[in-house]
Parts: C-alpha cells; sequence; structure tokens
C-alpha cells in the first residue's frame, strides 16, 4: 500500500461454520468504498464465493501482514496466521476448531490493530459454546477485547439509524446486576457515552441515563439504587461540563431518545438496553466496544447456524458496522 492509502479495515470471520463467510462475501461483493482485510479461513471463504456464484467476480489474495493487503473492487485480502480449517467443515454444524478460529482471528486483529496497522476492527458473529469448546473461555467478543488489550474501562454500546445505547453491565445474571451498579461504573459508563458521541460527530451528546428499577424507583419506592448511585453519578457527570440527566425511567426513555429528544441511553443492564434496539430490526443494528485504544464494531445479531450455507444471510448489519467503523475513524490514513 502506498503511503497515502488509507489503513485497511480489519474484518474477523467468526465463527466460519456460521453466517460469517457468506455475509463477508457479500459485503464485498457490495464494493468497498475504503481498504479490507479479513482475518480468516481462505479456504472457507473461497468455497463460499462459490456457493454465491461470486467467483468469477472476486478473487482471494493471501496476505502474512496487513501492509500487504490490496485494495481493489475484484479482490479479498484475507490473513490467517492460525491454521486452515478442515475442508469439509459444514456450514451450519458447529464445530469446536471454527470456534477456536474465530477467537484466534480476533486476537490477531486486535494484536495487528494495536501495532496501529488496523484503520479499525468490524467483527464477523462468533458462537460462544464452540468458541469453548476450542479451549477459549470467554463470554463473548468484549470480554477479549477488553482482555487482550488491557482496558479496564469499557462498555457495549448498540446503535442503529434511530437509537443509540450503552449498558453500564453487560454479560451477568439479573440477579448480579443491582450490585454491580456503582458510582464508578455509572460515572464511567456516562463518560464513554460521551465519548462515543464525540467520536461519532455529536459535538455536545446529550445522554439520558436510565434507571434500574420501574418508574426509575419512585422516589425510593422501588428500589433506592437510583438514589443512591445512580443520580450522584449523574450530578458529577454533569459537573465535569456533560450533558447528562435523569435517572428517566426505563419504559419510556428510548422512546423519547428515539424521538430526538437525547443522542444516547445509558441502560443499566443487557436486555433493559438491547431489547429496544433490537424490537427495531437487528438488519442494520451496530454493535460497539467503547474505551478501547481502537474502534471495534460488529454486527447485531448470531452466527445463525440455522441458516448458514443457504444463501440468504443478510448482509445489512455487517455493511452498517462497516460504515460505522469509517465514520468514528475518519482521520486515520497511512
Amino acid at each position: 500500500m502506498s503511503s497515502h492509502t488509507p489503513l485497511p479495515i480489519g474484518i474477523t470471520m467468526g465463527d466460519a461454520a456460521g453466517i460469517g463467510p457468506e455475509i463477508i462475501a457479500k459485503l464485498f461483493a457490495g464494493i468497498l468504498p475504503q481498504p479490507a482485510l479479513v482475518y480468516g479461513d481462505a479456504g472457507v471463504l473461497s468455497s463460499t464465493l462459490q456457493r454465491l456464484k461470486l467467483n468469477d467476480k472476486l478473487r482471494i489474495e493471501l496476505v502474512s501482514e496487513p501492509e500487504m493487503a490490496r485494495y481493489g473492487p475484484d479482490i479479498i485480502s484475507v490473513l490467517n496466521r492460525w491454521q486452515a480449517l478442515p475442508e469439509d467443515l459444514i456450514p451450519g454444524q458447529p464445530s469446536k476448531l471454527a470456534g477456536r478460529g474465530a477467537y484466534e482471528y480476533l486476537c490477531h486483529a486486535i494484536d495487528d490493530a494495536l501495532a496501529g496497522n488496523l484503520r479499525a476492527i468490524v467483527t464477523a458473529p462468533l458462537n460462544k459454546k464452540t468458541m469453548q469448546a476450542g479451549g477459549a473461555d470467554y463470554p463473548g467478543h468484549t470480554e477479549i477485547l477488553a482482555e487482550r488489550t488491557g482496558t479496564e474501562r469499557y462498555a457495549m454500546m448498540l446503535a442503529n439509524n434511530e437509537l443509540r445505547v450503552i449498558l453500564v453491565t453487560i454479560h451477568v445474571a439479573l440477579n448480579d446486576v443491582s450490585a454491580r451498579i456503582t458510582f464508578e461504573a455509572e460515572l464511567d459508563t456516562i463518560r464513554l457515552a460521551h465519548g462515543a458521541c464525540r467520536q461519532a460527530g455529536i459535538d455536545q451528546p446529550r445522554i439520558a441515563v436510565a434507571g434500574l428499577n420501574p418508574h426509575a424507583g419512585e422516589e425510593g419506592r422501588f428500589g433506592r439504587e437510583e438514589i443512591k448511585v445512580i443520580a450522584p453519578a449523574i450530578a458529577k457527570a454533569r459537573e465535569e461540563g456533560i450533558d447528562a440527566s435523569g435517572p428517566w425511567p426505563g419504559d419510556t426513555v428510548f422512546m423519547r431518545a428515539r424521538q430526538g429528544e437525547f443522542d444516547i441511553v445509558v441502560a443499566q443492564y443487557h436486555d433493559q438496553g438491547l431489547i429496544p434496539v433490537k424490537y427495531m430490526g437487528i438488519d442494520e443494528g451496530v454493535n460497539v466496544t467503547v474505551g478501547l485504544p481502537f474502534v471495534r464494531t460488529s454486527v447485531d445479531h448470531g452466527t445463525a447456524f440455522d441458516i448458514a450455507g443457504q444463501s440468504i444471510a443478510d448482509p445489512a448489519s455487517l455493511r452498517a458496522a462497516y460504515d460505522l467503523a469509517l465514520a468514528m475513524t475518519p482521520q486515520e490514513r497511512r
């Protein structure tokens, strides 16, 4: 790549037995405006191109380093520092090797991003069970990203064209949520929400903080987390110049944000935040890990083993994740 060529977006294949290879192939077939590099298995991707009848339109070039990736309407540059997957890997059939591969592809992309060789990372879906069967015992992408980058303060943000939501707690049992709603966690998430919106081009983000309990606790009647923890964190954020408000009842705050009153909602737990976003459809939803030393976006859906190999997977969420990664890194240039 020349000295003026933009750094590539690193796209991880995820679980190769899922729909990751198919949506990646369809993404490249749609012609990308900026360079991208696939971290995954070239054999699986080649078979996918043949099945989709795209092998006469796209060709795979193996590279060993990100700087070797080439950019062109008919090229898919692929980097794989792990072993090749079996030729008889069956789409839709859970495989511990494919699960392990998903972990390895992600780790290699993280290392290259940390070295400054990628503009951002976009991840196709992995499967927690197959990844764990392959020896990588993590709840999902987010925890791997945080551990490998040494990031202590991070959060998951979900976004589509109408709503942005960031989570205080992520993959924890509902019974454990209240104990994890601390002043520090709440304030950190509000700060991360502010930074994420600024990075997305919003100069003065308006942040709404949802309550944990029904009616935001109704002045302590249904719980006191809002009084003891959430409201003080909001007050501290406002002292820092952040336009945060709440705590607002969780049953109305997302509607208000969708109508344009707020730029982002801080949700207290996984399903409180993700259900409103996913209810509006996952086709263009994007998952963003906020707080990392680089931009990471992801599809807002799973591996979909039930439709893998049927050539019907929709690449819209992957395209939205790629586009958002570009939008969040406008100055990243080689």
